[in-house]
């Protein structure tokens, strides 16, 4: 016969048993936890505390892209943000996925305040977005 018969050899020092078998598990575990899970509760952790501190007048962008203007903070977990002049919408705090400017808390809207100046004169409102950009406000004449 051409082929000669293997055999199995007997098993030779004992193996590795007890926590040096999983060592390098907790290992990986470890290195795991400090560049992936640490620093994405960290991210959390500011994500929410910031999602507390929006308020009137911040501007901001949602999950979707769209930014805006903080108009109202409503109870619970919805703000109004002005998205274009007279144009609100409501969103969903936990939708907020960034706020660019942080600004200084306004008095709410009323009685004339934002179209008067300091001597009483009444101010003229720019033209805003697409009209303001092709000229489109309003015409003397």
């Amino acid at each position: 016969m051409l082929i000669s018969p293997a055999y199995a050899q007997a098993a030779g020092g004992g193996g590795g048993g007890g926590i040096e078998a999983f060592l390098p598990l907790i290992l990986i575990f470890v290195i795991f936890y400090f560049l992936l899970i640490r620093p994405q509760q960290k991210k959390m952790k500011e994500h929410k505390a910031m999602l507390e501190a929006v308020r009137r007048g911040d501007k901001v962008v949602t999950g979707g892209g769209i930014m805006g203007t903080v108009t109202k903070v409503n109870e619970g977990d919805e703000v109004v943000v002005e998205i274009a002049e007279g144009i609100k919408v409501k969103v969903r705090k936990s939708m907020l996925s960034s706020v660019e400017s942080k600004s200084e808390p306004q008095a709410p809207a009323g009685k004339g305040d934002a179209a008067n100046d300091a001597g009483g004169n009444t101010v003229e409102k720019k033209a805003g977005g697409l009209r303001g950009l092709l000229g489109g406000g309003k015409k003397d004449g």
